[in-house]
């Protein structure tokens, strides 16, 4: 095929498919079902920007017809404002995993009452409300570019997660455990999972206030993780480096933690951010972000790369139908060498901040502020009583300066990352992390 002329380089991505959810609530399926996709996005670099067309129920015809497509696209290139450059990178596609479970191969009637056992398993005294969730999604993934590049790719995700409320006497807590994979079924013998979350929900309301201040802290995997993903993972995304939205900006090679600090994204690591190749074609593969307490490299797409340097290409993503963006995969704090004895004693008196019900990140001014799900006291160096309404604040460049201690088990969480308007699978975590003078927030007075 012949490209038309002004054309620097074009590239297609479609993805099809089928999604399956379902949902329960107090023992009720409220829904469930399939849905089938079929979408594609084509985008065409002309002299100076990109043209960009998005297409449902995408049949590929090579010839003529794909070439007027093409011209199409070209023409909304002539408009595009921005001169845009691209980088480029190794072309490796990684190899799925294989699942221990194909989900294709479990009725919907059986998903259905396997998450009905895990909601089920969350009927606990003072237990209110229990809800549950089932989705699975099977993307048949195929590229091709102007420079001759192609591939093929299937992957599977699914994931389910159980909540759980407690009441009594006007006092109301919840409990909420998700778990996703890109390894297979993952209903089967999970009902432990209802079962803890229903136990979250009933000690919390038993647990104290926490009293805010500055002291020290130990962050939990999850905690951890989540800002490992919020603070660093976006203020290192090429494009917002590129806008000068992140605190990250102009620092490559400045110490900014301890020297026993690493900062990793890598979605070639088989979890729930796994991609085997990226959604421009590159290699995927390990960014340090920080390394030994330093700013080290940046994350991009091949025209964030072109741009401002400092890191490989290879971490741009997509929905289905959607233009690629620069996108993190699986972000994580790299492990230490403390012990959680260890860990424990050299905070004496502080507190313990486990799990994660959201908050808010700016990466431009590098300030946070981050819920915990609950905590408990540090006294002498013993975890102690459980309390709740806690939070996690400050600046982020500080914050990376407090980290003393990482322990030596990193433990992953898997979600979802939303950014300019696109969803994607992600996994974040860390080891237990000390955190000298933290900025925590609590409800409770002296």
């Amino acid at each position: 095929m012949i490209e038309p002329s002004g054309i620097r380089y074009y590239d297609l991505r479609q993805v099809s498919g089928q999604s399956t959810h379902i949902d329960v609530d107090k023992g009720v399926i409220e829904s469930a079902g399939t849905i089938f996709f079929n979408k594609a996005v084509i985008r065409v670099l002309g002299p100076r920007g990109w043209g960009i067309l998005e297409f449902d129920n995408y049949s590929h015809e090579p010839g003529k017809k794909f070439d007027e497509l093409l011209v199409s696209a070209q023409k909304l290139a002539l408009v595009a404002d921005d001169t845009v450059n691209l980088g480029d990178g190794s072309r490796i596609v990684r190899l799925v995993p294989p699942v221990k479970e194909d989900c294709r191969d479990v009725g919907i009637e059986e998903k259905a009452e396997l998450l009905l056992a895990i909601e089920k398993a969350a009927d606990l005294p003072l237990v209110t409300s229990r809800r549950a969730n089932y989705s699975e999604r099977i993307e048949k993934v195929r590229f091709m570019d102007s420079s001759g590049n192609e591939y093929c790719y299937e992957i599977c995700r699914t994931g389910f997660s159980v909540m759980a409320v407690a009441s009594r006497n006007g006092t109301v807590q919840m409990g909420y455990e998700p778990d996703h994979t890109i390894h297979g079924f993952n209903l089967r013998h999970r009902e432990e999972m209802g079962r803890k979350a229903a136990a979250t929900a009933v000690a919390l309301l038993d647990a104290g206030a926490a009293k805010g201040g500055k002291m020290h802290a130990i962050l939990d995997p999850e905690l951890a993780g989540v800002f490992a993903h919020e603070a660093v993972g976006h203020a290192s995304e090429g494009d917002l480096i590129e806008e000068g939205n992140s605190i990250l900006k102009g620092r490559t090679g400045e110490k900014i933690g301890d020297e026993r600090l690493t900062i990793v994204d890598d979605p070639s690591l088989h979890e729930f951010g796994f991609e085997p190749v990226d959604a421009e074609g590159i290699a995927t593969g390990r960014t340090e972000i920080i390394r030994a307490g330093k700013v080290n490299a940046f994350l991009h797409n091949r025209q964030t790369l072109a741009a401002i340097g400092n890191g490989v290409a290879g971490h741009a993503r997509a929905m289905p139908g959607e233009p690629p963006l620069v996108r993190m995969s699986n972000t994580f704090i790299e492990t230490g060498d403390a012990t959680e004895d260890e860990i424990l004693s050299e905070c004496k008196d502080g507190i313990y901040l486990a799990g994660s019900r959201g908050g808010q990140v700016d990466p431009g001014r590098g300030v946070f502020q981050f819920n915990a799900e609950y905590g408990y006291l540090i006294e002498n160096g013993e975890r102690t009583r459980m309390v709740r309404d806690v939070s996690l604040s400050g600046e982020i460049l500080k914050t990376l300066h407090g980290i003393a201690l990482c322990g030596k088990k990193r433990v992953m969480h898997s979600g979802y990352c939303g950014k300019g308007g696109q969803s994607v699978p992600v996994s974040d975590g860390a080891p237990l992390v000390l955190l000298c003078d933290a900025v925590v927030g609590g409800s409770g007075v002296d």
